[in-house]
């Protein structure tokens, strides 16, 4: 890849394109690092064969989504291990009393919010995959060290430490899923592998369960955290191999088959990289309405993650589940979680365009109905409680949504990190908020926290369907104004219209840009 120069602040003026056709070599230092592949930008038009695309596409299937899916179970069983720590006894062996588990729960998305901007601003810099790997060995080390805490005070730091070491994880994961597919292939790309946070519960529960029949010297809550924090520095060592930075350096393609992987992203218009930080593109992100509702769908649906994740298992047992058949109860639960999810997409898929606001709505009713159930199904009724707890496992298919319409709206790549940034901004302050709805004089039925899925999930669909209207608003608009100006959004003849896909514009600068909702 070509050394890129440091990039000026001047904003291009929105809806015009005219400057970027200026030169090639201009193109490459202020474009897309895709445009170093090209000797002459017009070779972004070559005809891409079916045939080759369907090949090349499984190629990529093969490089990425492994990789992606192995880390994403590493990734949830990370934020599992303090629950399954709880039922071994971690509150007894470290003295914890009165909120101090549920601070020690919230602290790690504290370290996760002070961590989110700069890790995605270093992340621009940075070669992604590599980023992305160092900081998993970073927090398996991290991880593993919790073992050897030996009060509230030392397992608190390295618990905000290690939120954040995995600041980077979700927007590394949207950015590489942006930089490979098409828009249209991204809500199936990230729901395989974000479906595998189901098999993560189920995986950790099988691993607590084993963890729990060790004999050994050690309590069971410190197996917990080396096993599991060994496994993800080995993991982080793999990835730092075999996952590429992105199309335009992939070692296992060859250079014609990096030019179709960056041609077939062109009608995206969302470019693939580029490494020049864009202070008005911040901006830009900062004040941009559909980013605002980004950041509070995640915050609405963290709260509920945040309750469900480290007060699950507590839940359940409070049905009058022993500890181990708690843990082995987690594992219907997130394969529940993988189908739901894979189903979600599969939908989403065969729906008409624009249907994943719609797809949002739809997956969250049963997990707003689990919650009701949850509230009020006496407790006398075990199997139908623990039902109505499975059930909650749906909000995750509406996550994907949320995380497949921020990588489809929203361009230049500053404003991608940064967008990205706000986006888990929201689900940091959800997941820190979220335990504390979960009073320990409430338990095992914790009203409240409840109370908390309910609300939260209903202020959700209001700002869904807001932002529902404001993309399906603007496209119009756009659509009105090309036809008053004459010009034909989506003429694939347009040469323009080609090379701003890559010229590293913003969606609100690229009048070609058209949103997905």
């Amino acid at each position: 890849m070509t050394t890129e120069t440091a990039e000026n602040d001047s904003k291009p003026p929105i809806d015009h394109i005219e400057n970027v056709t200026s030169t090639k070599a201009s193109s490459k230092v202020t474009g897309d690092a895709a445009l170093t592949l090209f000797n002459d930008p017009k070779e972004l038009h070559a005809f891409v064969d079916p045939v080759e695309e369907k090949r090349l596409l499984r190629k990529i299937d093969f490089m990425i989504l492994p990789c992606l899916s192995v880390c994403y179970i590493f990734f949830y069983i990370d934020k599992t291990t303090l629950s399954y720590a709880a039922i071994f006894g971690v509150d007894d062996d470290l003295h914890l009393v009165g909120t101090q588990y549920s601070w020690l729960s919230s602290i790690f998305y504290f370290g996760f919010l002070a961590w989110q901007l700069p890790t995605n601003l270093l992340m621009q810099r940075s070669p992604t995959a590599k980023y992305l790997s160092i900081n998993i060995i970073i927090w398996g080390i991290l991880l593993a060290l919790q073992s050897v805490a030996k009060n509230f005070t030392t397992l608190a730091v390295l618990r905000g430490l290690s939120g954040a070491a995995e600041a980077c994880g979700d927007p590394a994961f949207m950015l590489i899923t942006s930089m490979w597919y098409t828009r249209r292939e991204q809500p199936i790309r990230i729901g395989l592998w974000y479906s595998s946070l189901g098999l993560g519960i189920a995986g950790g529960g099988l691993l607590g369960y084993g963890i729990g029949q060790i004999k050994g010297s050690l309590p069971s809550w410190k197996y917990e955290f080396i096993i599991i924090g060994a496994l993800c520095i080995a993991w982080g060592i793999v990835m730092l191999i075999v996952l590429p930075d992105s199309p335009v350096s992939a070692p296992l393609l060859t250079v014609d088959q990096r030019k179709m992987a960056v041609e077939r992203l062109r009608e995206n218009q969302t470019g693939i990289e580029n490494r020049n930080f864009k202070r008005y593109q911040l901006v830009e992100a900062f004040t941009d309405i559909k980013v605002l509702c980004f950041f509070l769908i995640a915050l609405l649906q963290a709260i509920v993650n945040g309750g469900i994740t480290n007060f699950g298992t507590l839940i359940v047992k409070g049905f009058g589940y022993t500890t181990l058949g708690t843990t082995l109860l987690q594992i219907p639960y997130g394969l529940f979680i993988t189908v739901i999810i894979l189903f979600c997409v599969w939908v989403n898929d065969k729906m008409p365009p624009n249907s994943r606001c719609l797809m949002i709505i739809i997956f969250l009713f049963p997990n707003i109905a689990a919650a009701f159930g949850l509230r009020f199904v006496p407790s006398s009724a075990k199997v139908g409680r623990l039902i109505c707890y499975y059930l909650t496992g749906s909000y995750n298919a509406s996550f994907v949504m949320l995380l497949s319409l921020t990588t489809a709206n929203v361009a230049g790549h500053t404003k991608k990190v940064t967008s990205s940034a706000c986006l888990f901004v929201g689900y940091c302050v959800g997941n820190i908020a979220g335990p504390f709805f979960y009073k320990s004089d409430q338990a095992p039925g914790y009203s409240l926290g409840i109370w908390s899925m309910i609300v939260s999930h209903l202020l959700e669909v209001i700002v869904v369907v807001v932002l529902w209207i404001i993309l399906k608003r603007e496209n119009q608009r756009r659509d009105d104004f090309q036809r008053s100006t004459g010009g034909a959004h989506g003429d694939d003849n347009s040469f323009d219209a080609d090379l701003a896909a890559f010229s590293d514009m913003t969606d609100k600068e690229n009048s070609n840009f058209r949103y997905v909702y």
